[in-house]
């Protein structure tokens, strides 16, 4: 592989002159902020651990400062990108400060949240810098639509970096906690300061790392019914399962009868439970093993 040349990764003055070129402001809605500083984009595929042989999907690169670096080390790279003139823009930029892997970079004009198929070798890391108001919805699509997809670090607001990593039992544990747990180990994999973005956010930002999970929980009933639990649970977290559960069972009593069935207390709360248990749950839902009467 040849190197890249030493100043290929975007500083902030490249930064500011590509988005004046482009005419671009980053905008709230669509939760940008773009990275300025190359050793933090470094430090983040550091972390990911991204490895010469890595097809890597990148949701949301805005004007190439993580792409760049994962290009310096990543076989490939896929970029999936909403705004029209960035998506535009970027493979440009690509060309212009790295073409010794500008055939190993390709660019998807879309919205991450319809991606159902990616072009190329299929994915085998994902790393993005993922806009904060998307962060979980666009994470979760990800990992159910390419199961290839081994490893992945994510940057996203530090308080969503919580509830994601989070353990059962902790305040901040949730629906982001469980579902994410569905797929991979997650845990928090560092913090990252305001000064490394334009514009500066009004909030932290930390590192999430996930590694998928061998198999999924073993379990009869399909990710759509535990999500479904999960889904139910969290709606009505202060209330105990026996009632939280209550609408998605057809009765409290069905409720309870599902939660003792799958050894979980109905005094119990969401908060408590991990994915495996979610999972018990959704097997002894009562329209699950209703047997018919005879004839």
């Amino acid at each position: 592989m040849t190197s890249p040349t030493p100043d290929a990764l975007l500083g902030p003055a490249d930064v500011r002159e590509l988005a004046a070129a482009l005419g671009v402001r980053p905008t709230k809605q669509r939760g940008q902020n773009f990275v300025i500083d190359a050793n933090t984009v470094r430090r983040i595929v550091r972390t990911a651990q991204v490895r010469p042989d890595d097809v890597v999907v990148e949701v949301g690169p805005g004007l190439g400062s993580l792409t760049l670096a994962l290009l310096e080390v990543a076989d490939r790279v896929t970029a999936v990108e909403i705004d029209e003139v960035l998506a535009a823009a970027l493979p440009a930029t690509v060309t212009a400060r790295m073409p010794e892997r500008a055939d190993r970079f390709a660019l998807v004009y879309s919205d991450a949240m319809h991606v159902t198929d990616l072009p190329g070798p299929a994915p085998t890391a994902l790393v993005a810098n993922l806009p904060y108001n998307v962060a979980v919805p666009v994470l979760l699509h990800m990992l159910d639509t390419f199961p290839t997809i081994e490893r992945t670090l994510v940057m996203v607001q530090s308080e969503v970096a919580d509830r994601l990593a989070a353990p059962p039992g902790s305040k901040v544990y949730g629906v982001p906690s469980v579902k994410a747990n569905w797929y991979a180990e997650v845990k928090r994999a560092g913090a990252i300061g305001r000064n490394v973005f334009w514009p500066a956010p009004n909030v932290d930002s930390g590192l999430v790392s996930l590694v998928r999970r061998t198999e999924p929980p073993r379990t009869t009933a399909s990710k759509t019914e535990v999500f479904a639990v999960v889904d139910a649970a969290f709606a009505q977290r202060r209330k105990t399962l026996r009632a939280a559960l209550a609408g998605w069972a057809g009765s409290a009593a069905a409720a309870e009868a599902a939660l003792v069935a799958a050894g979980v207390s109905p005094q119990a709360r969401g908060e408590s439970l991990t994915v495996e248990e979610f999972a018990r749950i959704a097997e002894h839902k009562a329209s699950r093993h209703e047997e018919k009467e005879p004839a």
